[in-house]
Parts: structure tokens; sequence; C-alpha cells
């Protein structure tokens, strides 16, 4: 499928409610517990990279709310997904964010000994245990599937479908860029900021602020820019660069040094595009290179910013310098969404605040917030109710909707 890419053309329902979530749900303590437990967890999330674990004994290691995730290449080539935790006394097996191990995991408590296909080795001591399964006693799987090398994991079964079939609308268009053959440029990046998380999806789930926020953006590719979207909350956002792009250097630098990769189609040489997956993933996709991010909560005003960066198999200087060009515009464009988070997030508090009114162009934004509220019915409440009883009306009102 070749996306038509026509400036403005938004699918938005006619008399659509152009209210948001109410504030409190940015500063709720209680709320984020129940969004850690029955969104984070149920929700497919983008680990890495299988070029990120590319020998067996390869790991990475990463956090989604309270749960702590082990990607493992093992010995038969298999890349799994499992709990970092030691089935004895629930130590950290991989202390590391990444490394290589031989032969086995070894947990740094007590010394229990776990395959690379995650199962019991052995105890320390095994005598002082009695008789020990050494099968139930492994390290506890968790659902991991590969698309187009990017590998996913849920730690929780939850209403997603698998991630193929969610992407199934971009295979087509994707299929060109060849995504399993590109290798990682560096570690994973991370940083931490002081906001809700949903203040940070807020920005990033509509285009209309670019034109005044984002000068790099606007001068690259300005009212070239549409907004699709589609079932189980994945959306997909396109930037056709403008021929007359080059008022800012490193717009220029780029638009002048990046090479047309014959491989792709024509249309999408010059192309930016960006694919979110609900709640909290993003893809970006360049001619030259795809990124990730996502954000994951820590406390109500914290928020943990996590990605990486991956380039082609095959790069020469051009592609190479284009690369960084693209990246040194994201990295501009970063800065200025972080900085618009903040503002949202801190207005949410203030007595002035009575809501959002959303354009046409931010239908992303009440689309992200409608999902959640169907997720978690307690969203729905104008007023918070009390920190202590928040799951009990959660699950009364999601009673109540079920039997409505």
């Amino acid at each position: 499928m070749t996306v038509a890419l026509m400036p403005n053309e938004l699918t938005v329902p006619a008399n659509w409610d152009r209210g948001g979530l109410p504030g409190w749900t940015y500063h709720s303590g209680a709320l984020l517990d129940l969004e850690k437990r029955e969104i984070f967890a149920t929700h497919w999330q983008i680990a890495g990279h299988v070029n990120d674990v590319p020998d067996p004994g390869d790991y990475f290691t990463f956090d989604i709310g309270d749960d702590r995730v082990l990607i493992l290449r093992g010995q038969d080539g298999v890349v799994r997904g499992l709990h970092n935790l030691c089935r004895h006394r629930g130590a950290r097996v991989v202390a590391d964010e990444r490394g290589h191990c031989r032969n086995a995991l070894v947990c740094p408590f007590h010394g229990w000994v776990y395959n690379l296909d995650g199962t019991l080795r052995g105890a320390a001591r095994p005598a002082s245990f009695g008789e020990l399964d050494r099968a139930e006693f492994g390290l506890k799987g968790i659902e991991t599937e590969i698309w187009n090398g990017f590998i996913f994991v849920r730690v929780r079964p939850g209403p997603q479908p698998s991630v193929a079939e969610m992407f199934a609308p971009f295979a087509e268009e994707l299929a060109p860029y060849r995504l399993a053959e590109w290798l990682p440029t560096a570690g994973f990046t991370h940083q931490t900021i002081p906001v809700n998380w949903k203040s940070v999806r807020d920005v990033d789930n509509e285009g209309y602020h670019v034109a005044m926020a984002h000068p790099a953006l606007q001068d690259l590719y300005g009212a070239r820019y549409l907004d699709r979207y589609f079932e189980q909350g994945i959306s997909a956002s396109y930037g056709r660069q403008n021929p007359h792009a080059g008022r800012r250097w490193s717009v220029r630098a780029y638009v002048r040094n990046a090479p047309q990769h014959a491989e792709l189609p024509e249309d999408r040489r010059r192309l930016w595009a960006y694919y979110g997956a609900f709640p909290n993933g993003v893809f970006a996709i360049t001619p030259e290179s795809v990124q990730f991010y996502q954000e994951f909560p820590i406390a109500p005003g914290k928020t943990a910013i996590r990605g990486a960066v991956y380039r082609r198999p095959h790069e020469d200087r051009r592609t190479r310098l284009a690369r960084y060009l693209a990246l040194r515009i994201d990295r501009d464009t970063y800065r200025e969404d972080i900085q618009l988070s903040v503002w949202s997030n801190e207005a949410m508090k203030s007595s002035a605040f009575d809501g959002f009114h959303l354009s046409d162009l931010e239908y992303g934004v009440r689309r992200h917030h409608d999902r959640l509220r169907q997720l978690l019915p307690v969203m729905t409440l104008d007023d918070a109710p009390a920190e202590t009883g928040m799951g009990e009306i959660n699950a009364l009102l999601g009673t109540a909707s079920r039997n409505s």
C-alpha cells in the first residue's frame, strides 16, 4: 500500500467531543498504580532489535513499571523475554543494562545458575533445599514477539492482538526498508523528566504544534504533514520534505546531502514517517535511520524516556552524514517537546485550568484519552476520587459499563 500524502488529510468524526482527560488524572499516585498494572503491563512494549543481541549469550535489560525484563539470546539462537527475577529471593539475575554471558546466568545474591533458555541449572548448596524441581524454578518467561526485527514483550495477557496484526496496515509500505537487517548505532538512551507520562504522549500525539514549536521540522516539511488513525491505538504520521526547505542550517545541510535510496519507492525517498502504538511506543523512520522511543511512568510527576537508533547495514559516507544531520534536527525537536510537556503538565494544577479544548488537528490526543478511559473508567470522572479507593471505584465503574 502506498500512502497518498495529501496535506491536512484527517479522518475525524463529525461533532466529536473536544475535551480531554481531567487534570487530576495527571497527578494521582493511585491512578498511576492502575496504569502500570492495567495498561503498561498488558500492552505490547518495544524492547529493542534482534541485532541488539546478535550472538548467543548477548542480553539487555529494562523495566516496565514494577516488572524487570531480560532479553536474552539462547544457545539455540532464540531471542527470549524473561523476568529478570531470581526464583530464590527475587534478586536481579542480571544487574547490567546489557552484556554477554558465555554459558549461564549466575544470580549475584546466592549463586543460583540458569541456562541461557531460562531453565534452572542448579542452586548453590542444593542439599539445603531438599527436593528442588529445576523445571518449576526456571526464570519466568514473558510473552515475546518479533516484528520486522524488533522485539516486543507483553508482561501480562492484554486486549491487543499480535504485533503483526496491529501493524498490518503498514506491512506493504514498510517492506522496502528491510528493517530486520538494520544495526544499532549505540546503546539505549535514557532520560528522566519531571512530568506525567501522559503529558509526553499528549504532545507527541498531534502535529498542530509543529508550525509554532518546531522551526526545524516546519522548515523541513511544514504543511506537508499528515496524520492517520487505525484500530488498536495504532497511528501514522508522515512528513514529506518541502523542496524549498533550507532556511535553517541543519535542514539545509540535510536536504543537500541526503542521498535518495533507490530501493525505496520514490514517494518515500524524501519522507519522514512516524508510527505510534498505544499506549507509549513510537517508531520514527527516515530514509537513513530508524529509531524508537517510549515513556514509562515512575511517579505521577516523573517519567523515564527510553529509546535507540538504528542504521542501514551498509552505510556510505553520505548516508552517515544524513543520519547525523537528521538526528541533530530530531534532538532539537525532542528538547522543544520536553519543554512543552513540562508546561502542559504543570498547568493541570492551576486554578485557571478548566480542561482541554482540542482542534481537529489534535484528534489523536482525544483518541488516546478515549482509549485510556475505556481501559480505566475511573478516568471518566471529572473530580478525583479518594486515593485509597481508586481501584474499587474503577472496578465498579467497569462493571457498570459492561452491564449497561
